[in-house]
This record gives structure tokens, C-alpha cells and sequence, in this order.
């Protein structure tokens, strides 16, 4: 490779590790290592929680489906940015306020735990095995991507896979929470550029939008049909990706993270906004990817590799490689993150050493991520993995264990522990078993299932419980109350 694109991409890196030097002096004790100290800005946030959700999918799975199959392929982000939407509006102020008030949680599984104050710790501890199971395929789709993108500078996969491992983890074990909010935010804004560049420029190389329609319906016209094999099953599996957002660990502590309730609404514009664009312009890759490549075998997930390389100078190049590694990284660092924190705060912290001091457990959540990498390099190590069905997967799993539990913990003031505890299982456990499942019924996407069962087990596990204590019901009560009067 081109030694002024090494140069490019090296550039950007000592600028992610700059960032991550910064947010070092900030880090003082696992709530700043693991939550920033509740100090997120709305466009830091917003940035951050879409980076953080797209990872490799967005310019690298995304673009290959529509490269593949076509149009027909835009249900999916559709149903993504309506649930990241819904998710924003009903999920996120009450999560920030309860998340608070509930002894100040830091994760996820304390939230809930503390929620039902369940002394018993089980609730925390069955939510944290599913971050650590799930996460590994999340972050291995991840590795995966990066892996493809380094073999690029003439290296094997498996040596592109553990230097792409190498740096993430260089700049999460350092900064923590602030490096990997503040490093998406930067990565956030330039993906975003890179998506809208790429595709419009590689239509001006084929010299307009009719040239390239005319390419595309001169030898595979099915794929500029959005209702192509369009029935009932494509739509609904396609859309039901909005219902992972009530679910995913590393999205959701974006919301406990934010500063103040205003922030929050300022966030989810942005959000949504960079999203709807974002993904637009990964489709537009993809299927200007039909029309340009259409002569050529390749790999249909490194698309906007390709055009990278076909389209600019050796300098932008390696820009653009970046954006890609950008995108990787933002969703890697958040996942690592979130299991890390499961495991030091709901597992080591809750059951091994409770008098731990803060700097220890910041020590130990650092360690943590070495430990998840390695378990995600092993699930990675294998070339012929794909990005999409690794993220689909994992997607799934957390949506389906999390959605169900977090939304009744929110808004419904009878649920109990136990009606956590059974929506956590059967939600994890309906979409490992409907995975290892083809055929017929079993083509549904595993997140519908599993967000189904998942519901109806929490509720019939609440009804079947004895009611919640009064302490409990209060602490319910005084969240509503609290939310109400900052709406005025």
C-alpha cells in the first residue's frame, strides 16, 4: 500500500490517541471510567450513542446487503431509525432520572437490581452473563470489519485482526467512558462526511444518476425495486431491528451518561438526524456499488473499501480507510466498555470484593477489557465471518434479554424481580434456541420471538409474584413526580 496512505491513516490514529490522553486526566474512579461522571453534552451524546450503535455494519454490512440484494434492503435502516427514535422519546429521560435515583446505578444490571433492590444479586448477575455472551459476538462483528479493512496494508487476517484489537483496546484501557464518547463523537462527524462524499462522487465518475440507473436496469433491475421479494416475513424481519434499541447496554448508559434532561432532547435530534443521513448514504453506497462494480467478483462487504481506493488519491484514501475504522471502533470501544463494567461492577464488585476502592475497580475494569478481547478475537478468528450475521445475532440477544426488563422497569409500577428475571431469561434464551432453529417458523428474525416471549414472561412472572414492597413503589412514584415537574 501506498506509503502516503499509511501516513493518512496513521495521523488519525495519534489523533484517537490524543483524545484518549485527555479523557486519562478526567478518569479518577470507576463512575468516571464507566459513565464520565453523568457529564455528557446533547451533541456528545447523540454522536456518540449513533456511532457507537452503527460499528462496521454501517460501511461495511450495510453497503454489501444492498450491493447483494438491492432496495428491498432499506426496510432495515428504516426500522432502525423508528426504533432509535421511540427509544430516545420514551426510554431515555426516565432511564437518566431512575437510573439516578436508584442509588446511583452505573450499569445497566445495577440499575435494575437496585430498582427492586434485590439484595440477592441475581438479577445482576444473570444481566451481566448476557452483556458478556452476547457482546463477545457483537464485538467479534467488529473485529471481523477490521480485520478486513488492515488486510489492505498487505498483512494477513489473522495479523490485521489482533492490530486492529491492539489499538481499540490501546485507547478504551486508557480513557475509559470520556475517550470513547469523546473519540465518537470526532468519529461520529467524520463518517457522516465520508458517507455523503463517497456515494456522489462515485456517481459523478459514472457520469450521473441516469448513467448509473441505466447500468443497474441493464443488468440486475431487480435491485432498484424496494418491493422486490418484498412479503410479510422480509418486512417484518427487516423492521423489527428498531426493537434492539430498548435493549443494548452500550446505547442505553448513553442515556444515564447525559448531563440534564435538556440535554437530552438536544441529543436525540442530532441523533436521529445523523442517523437518517448516515444510513441513507451507506445505501446509496451500496447500490452505486451495483453500477460500478458490476463487472467485477468481490466481496460484497468491502464496497466502500473499494471505492476508497478506485475513487481517490493515495492521502484520502487513507482518510477514508479511517472512516472506516472510525466506524469500527465506535461501536467496539462502547461494547468492550459495557462488558468490562458487567464484569467489574455486577461481578467482581457485587460478589468477589465488595470493599474494593475506587481506583481498584478502575484498575480492574481496565484489565476487564483485556480479558473480552481475547474472547473476541478467538469467536473472529475466522476469515470467512460475516459482519452482519455476527451484529444480527448479538442484536437480537441483548434486545430481546434487556428491551422487556428495561421498558417495565420504567413504566410499569407492579413489576417485581422475578418478573425480571423471568423476561431476562426467556428473551435470552428464545433467541439462542430460534438461531440454532432453520426453516419455516424459524426464518423469523430471533429478536421478534425473543422480545415477545421476553415480554410476556416479565409480566406473567410480576402477576405470579407477590407485589412490590412500598419502598419500591415509592421510589416509583417519586421518579414520576420528578419527570412531571421538569416538563413544566
Amino acid at each position: 500500500m501506498d506509503l502516503i496512505t499509511v501516513s493518512a491513516f496513521s495521523l488519525y490514529l495519534l489523533v484517537v490517541v490524543a483524545i484518549a490522553l485527555v479523557a486519562y486526566q478526567r478518569t479518577q474512579n470507576l463512575g468516571d471510567f464507566v459513565l464520565g461522571g453523568r457529564q455528557l453534552g446533547g451533541p456528545v451524546a447523540a454522536l456518540s450513542a449513533g456511532a457507537s450503535d452503527m460499528s462496521a455494519w454501517l460501511l461495511l454490512g450495510l453497503p454489501g446487503a444492498v450491493y447483494t440484494f438491492g432496495l428491498n434492503q432499506i426496510w432495515l435502516p428504516i426500522g432502525l431509525t423508528v426504533g432509535a427514535y421511540i427509544s430516545w422519546r420514551i426510554i431515555a429521560k426516565p432511564l437518566r432520572v431512575y437510573s439516578q435515583f436508584a442509588n446511583d446505578s452505573l450499569t445497566l444490571p445495577a440499575f435494575l437490581d437496585n430498582r427492586f433492590l434485590d439484595n440477592s444479586g441475581i438479577i445482576r448477575c444473570l444481566l451481566a452473563l448476557v452483556t458478556l455472551f452476547f457482546f463477545a459476538f457483537y464485538t467479534a462483528s467488529g473485529l471481523v470489519g477490521g480485520a478486513v479493512l488492515l488486510q489492505r496494508f498487505n498483512i494477513s487476517y489473522t495479523e490485521a485482526l489482533w492490530l486492529g484489537t491492539a489499538i481499540i483496546v490501546a485507547y478504551t484501557f486508557i480513557g475509559g467512558f470520556l475517550a470513547v464518547s469523546w473519540t465518537d463523537f470526532f468519529q461520529g462527524s467524520f463518517m457522516f462526511i465520508c458517507l455523503l462524499l463517497v456515494p456522489f462522487i462515485a456517481v459523478a465518475e459514472l457520469g450521473g444518476w441516469s448513467q448509473m440507473a441505466q447500468t443497474i436496469q441493464n443488468t440486475t433491475p431487480e435491485k432498484l425495486k424496494p418491493f422486490q421479494g418484498f412479503n410479510a416475513l422480509l418486512f417484518f424481519n427487516l423492521m423489527a431491528w428498531g426493537l434492539g434499541y430498548f435493549g443494548q447496554p452500550h446505547i442505553l448508559v448513553r442515556f444515564m451518561a447525559v448531563k440534564t434532561l435538556k440535554d437530552i432532547t438536544i441529543a436525540r435530534r442530532i441523533c436521529v438526524g445523523w442517523m437518517s443521513f448516515s444510513m441513507m448514504g451507506a445505501v446509496l453506497i451500496g447500490i452505486v456499488g451495483v453500477s460500478y462494480f458490476y463487472q467485477k467478483e468481490l466481496h460484497p462487504e468491502s464496497i466502500f473499501i473499494l471505492f476508497s481506493q478506485s475513487l481517490f488519491s493515495p492521502w484520502l484514501a487513507g482518510i477514508l480507510f479511517a472512516a472506516i475504522l472510525s466506524s469500527i471502533m465506535c461501536a467496539i470501544d462502547s461494547q468492550m466498555l459495557a462488558s468490562s463494567s458487567a464484569l467489574t461492577e455486577d461481578i467482581y464488585h457485587k460478589w468477589i470484593h465488595r470493599n474494593a476502592k475506587p481506583k481498584h475497580l478502575m484498575w480492574i475494569g481496565r484489565f476487564a477489557i483485556i480479558v473480552i478481547a481475547a474472547v473476541a478475537v478467538y469467536l473472529a478468528r475466522d476469515p470467512e465471518s460475516r459482519v452482519i450475521h455476527l451484529v444480527a445475532f448479538a442484536w437480537a440477544g441483548l434486545g430481546s434479554a434487556f428491551g422487556p426488563a428495561v421498558i417495565g422497569a420504567l413504566y410499569w409500577r407492579r413489576m417485581t424481580a422475578k418478573g425480571a428475571m423471568a423476561g431476562i431469561v426467556v428473551g435470552a434464551f428464545a433467541v439462542i434456541i430460534w438461531h440454532l432453529k432453520i426453516g419455516g417458523i424459524f426464518d423469523l428474525y430471533e429478536i421478534i420471538p425473543g422480545f415477545f416471549l421476553g415480554t410476556l414472561a416479565m409480566i406473567i412472572g410480576s402477576l405470579l409474584d407477590v407485589p412490590p414492597a412500598k419502598e419500591i413503589t415509592d421510589q416509583f412514584d417519586e421518579v414520576k413526580a420528578f419527570i412531571k415537574a421538569s416538563q413544566k
